[in-house]
């Protein structure tokens, strides 16, 4: 097989192609049907998860029962909190494994305040007895039962002590005197009511295991209150971040050429003012005490600003900030030469854009229907993983052969795991079940991950075969503008949407496969984390190395197939052939020429990102004196930063994936134009007289195709 056909026929000269075919037929339409079963089946899991599901496990915490404290229109709404028996249990192991205190847990109004034992309450006054028995189950009469007899029954806690509540749970009210002697209740030993004395420092860890759990919602609960407090000056930042971008792009129109050197020497600038400032918060931090502390020996902190006190941190911002400009600089000097032609090709992909307006507003339409296809997902997934039923398990402390075995809580005591295990409790510890539809729940969360990676993919396919079409309708127009179609972004959505479902569903699977199986590679790794074979620690590595190439290869091809389909109307496959083998033919045009041009786009992004980012962060830090009291007050001040500077790039990349998508069109049908013509006046070259005077090319009609 010679080089010339392993890499494809060359494209003939067609005197009637005049750019995307409006004659053609529908493509792939088995994969079409597929989908939209798929579709049905994935709003039927929808319908049975919202049907069974019940988010209200994820918001309320819930007793031994399985019942929700304080959730309205049910017995327990006046109790929203938490009360553990025997806080001490929570210090157990079996909290790490199953998430599960092995202690009673009761609904109560408010928290203990007092340190008080069962025994000193039955002997003590009514008003004693009165505020014991409202942290015991419900029906218990302390004028009846000994003491004994109510411990037996595990009706009671053996001993109150003053707590605070946290996150709906009632936990011991540590502190800390001078020397660092942890109290509770101003009192560092007191007794548990059977004669033993408990020291306050064994409760401070069996509360730190309690809260395992729960742990992560004190972060949480403090950056929904910086989201509360920050919400419209985060606003403010996207809006002005999509005013910026808009601009920029307009720029691009009239002033390709400079705005590309500016966005060049602008973020070099950037990045160049982020390695000062890095170093001279460094500096500045020079003989503080702690500042020398390591980001290892601090480990794990929810206050995430301490680690702005450290030097390393700063440190470590600063090497990685100047390794970034190092690159960015080398690479200018290697492509200098190259960059001129991505010049030349973005302002050609300017007019196109100048020309196809509405294509500014698409990324507005695939953001909504990914917005869609997001709440759908996660809605679901909450409705599934909330739609088990109580299951109750026998927890104990000794040894006993009915350990972990599911119970029920109505007939506990009078069954043999309560006779031979006198220490076991019968308590909730988990949703689950034993229907059909509960023993394939985990195949529903998958199936409701997979589609979510299908509808995703699906949407941005949709929109990529939109643009391409709209831009090839622009580039094949031999007089621009009079030769381009009208309303071009409407016309190519149309045919996308009647002519190629299938072909964009077929793609969007493919893709969509290779991403759930590094979603699972991902999961088995979290597994092996503690495992010590290493053989199978590199084999999962490599796997995971070889998946994302083949992501990234499955996308860029994919890209270039939806050109082909947008262009010529035929199915997956052979457009994906047709774009691999004009691409490869092109090899070293595609390897400069594309990624430069991509490389400039990505430069805007990153300079929008970054004028955005820096005004936020001092904004929000309260830096800039003369709005210092308009800044909010927060617990964490990168929160809105973080999260304007996501949004910026988000936005950026909205607004420059139409660029991307333009330049990649017009690079491809640049490329073909090569092929099917000579610049001959039977066969003249559609591209632009700027691209031609680059290549050294010329049409020999007189005519200029700007």
């Amino acid at each position: 097989m010679t080089k010339y056909e392993r890499q494809g026929e060359s494209r003939k000269f067609d005197p009637n192609f005049k750019g995307p075919i409006h004659s053609r037929g529908c493509t792939d339409v088995l994969c079409c049907i597929l989908f939209i079963v798929a579709l049905f089946g994935y709003f039927a899991v929808g319908i049975v998860a919202w049907s069974q599901g019940d988010p209200r496990k994820v918001i309320y915490p819930t007793d031994s029962r399985g019942q929700f404290c304080g959730q309205a229109g049910t017995p327990l709404e006046k109790k929203p909190l938490l009360f553990y028996f025997n806080i001490l249990k929570c210090a157990s192991p079996l909290v790490l494994l199953e998430f599960q205190c092995p202690t009673t847990q009761l609904c109560v109004e408010k928290c203990p305040d007092r340190h008080l034992t069962l025994m000193k309450a039955k002997l003590g006054s009514n008003e004693d007895r009165e505020y014991y028995q409202q942290y015991c189950k419900d029906g218990v009469n302390l004028t009846k039962l000994s003491p004994p007899e109510i411990l037996k029954d595990g009706l009671c806690p053996a001993i109150l002590m003053p707590s605070k509540a946290f996150t709906r749970r009632c936990l011991p009210a540590l502190g800390t005197l001078k020397g660092g002697v942890v109290v509770v209740g101003n009192e560092t030993t007191f007794t548990d009511g059977k004669g033993s004395s408990i020291n306050a420092t064994d409760v401070l860890e069996a509360s730190k295991k309690s809260n395992v759990v729960v742990e992560a919602r004190q972060v949480a609960m403090r950056i929904f209150e910086d989201y509360t407090q920050s919400w419209h000056w985060i606003l403010l930042g996207l809006v002005i971040a999509m005013l910026v971008s808009f601009i920029f792009i307009v720029l691009l129109r009239f002033l390709a050429g400079i705005m590309v050197w500016v966005m060049i020497v602008l973020v070099i600038l950037v990045i160049g003012y982020g390695i000062f400032h890095c170093y001279m918060e460094f500096a500045s931090l020079k003989g503080e005490p702690g500042s020398d502390v390591t980001i290892r020996d601090l480990g794990l902190q929810t206050d995430f600003s301490v680690y702005l006190q450290i030097r390393q941190t700063w440190l470590a911002f600063m090497i990685i900030l100047a390794i970034v400009e190092v690159i960015i600089i080398l690479l200018l000097i290697f492509l200098r030469k190259r960059i001129m032609i991505a010049i030349a090709l973005i302002k050609e992909a300017s007019r196109a854009v100048g020309h196809v307006m509405s294509s500014l507003f698409y990324p507005l339409v695939t953001f909504a229907l990914l917005a869609v296809v997001i709440a759908y997902w996660a809605i679901t997934a909450v409705f599934l993983s909330t739609s088990n039923e109580q299951v109750y398990k026998v927890f104990n402390n000794s040894e006993c052969e009915y350990s972990r075995e599911t119970c029920d809580p109505q007939t506990f005591n009078t069954s043999n795991a309560s006779a031979q295990c006198p220490d076991a409790e019968c308590l909730f510890a988990f949703y689950g079940g034993e229907t059909y539809y509960h023993k394939y729940l985990i195949l529903f969360q998958f199936y409701n991950v997979f589609l979510f990676f299908w509808c995703a993919n699906f949407v941005t396919a949709l929109g990529q075969v939109t643009l391409s079409g709209a831009f090839a309708s622009y580039y094949w127009a031999f007089k621009k503008p009079d030769d381009i179609p009208s309303y071009p972004i409407f016309s190519s959505l149309g045919r996308a949407l009647r002519y190629h479902t299938g072909s964009l569903a077929f793609g969007s699977l493919i893709l969509s496969i290779v991403q759930v199986i590094r979603v699972l590679l991902e999961y088995l790794d979290q597994k092996l984390k503690g495992a010590q074979n290493k053989f199978a620690k590199f084999m999962l590595s490599c796997m995971k190395c070889c998946f994302w190439c083949l992501e990234k290869c499955i996308k860029f091809l994919n890209r270039n197939a939806y050109i082909m389909i947008a262009i010529y109307g035929k199915s997956f496959c052979p457009s994906a052939h047709d774009a691999f083998f004009l691409l490869m033919r092109n090899i070293i045009r595609v390897a400069v020429l594309d990624k430069v041009t991509d490389f400039l786009l990505f430069l805007g992004k990153l300079l929008i990102v970054g004028i955005v980012g820096i005004f936020s962060f001092f904004f929000f830090s309260g830096r800039i004196r003369a709005i210092e009291d308009a800044a909010p007050s927060l617990n964490y001040y990168w929160v809105p930063i973080l999260t304007v500077v996501v949004g910026s790039y988000l936005i950026a990349h909205g607004f420059f994936s139409v660029y991307a998508m333009c330049v990649d069109t017009l690079f491809l049908c640049f490329l073909e134009d090569l092929e099917r013509n000579d610049g001959s006046a039977e066969r003249p070259y559609f591209m632009s007289q700027n691209l031609l005077s680059l290549l050294n090319k010329s049409n020999e009609q007189a005519k200029s195709l700007d």
